[in-house]
């Protein structure tokens, strides 16, 4: 197969792309579906600077990639779904449409889901204090004593 030469605007797409962990099938479908242009993931692994196939890599897309993976790490503010409010709209459309469809058991599992989303049940942050830092309040059980029935054994 030809490899398929590729404009500044397409290879800066590529590159970008990797850069902001896609995989090469996934840039290769993105590609054909956007571009009208077909290249292996093999073929796209050459714009990848960590990959074996990107050492020869052009400076310039070098610095682009690098670039690129700095910004999309520090920046996570620009992904919709790393917002709370967008990930609960989108659980509370799949629960409507699995309830419509008769699908009880996903309506559910996705109303759990968005019960633990609220109740920070998917992050790292445990408060291991009471308010302010304090101690947490021990719960008191009450201890009740029974007098048991001597049953004539005196």
């Amino acid at each position: 197969m030809a490899k398929a030469k590729l404009t500044h605007e397409q290879q800066t797409f590529v590159v970008q792309s990797l850069a902001c962990f896609d995989s090469p099938s996934v840039v290769a479908a993105a590609l054909k579906k956007d571009f009208s242009v077909v290249l292996t993931p093999q073929a796209i692994e050459a714009y990848d600077p960590n990959k074996k196939a990107g050492a020869r890599l052009a400076e310039k897309w070098r610095l682009l990639f690098e670039e690129t993976r700095k910004t999309f790490l520090e920046d996570t503010a620009t992904i919709a779904i790393s917002h709370r409010a967008v990930r609960l709209r989108a659980l509370q459309r799949m629960a409507e449409k699995a309830e419509t469809q008769g699908n009880m058991v996903l309506a559910a599992s996705l109303m759990k889901q968005a019960a633990e989303e609220v109740g920070n049940a998917y992050t790292n942050r445990r408060e291991l204090t009471g308010k302010d830092g304090k101690d947490l309040p021990v719960p008191v059980s009450p201890v009740t004593i029974f007098q048991l029935p001597d049953n004539g054994r005196s």
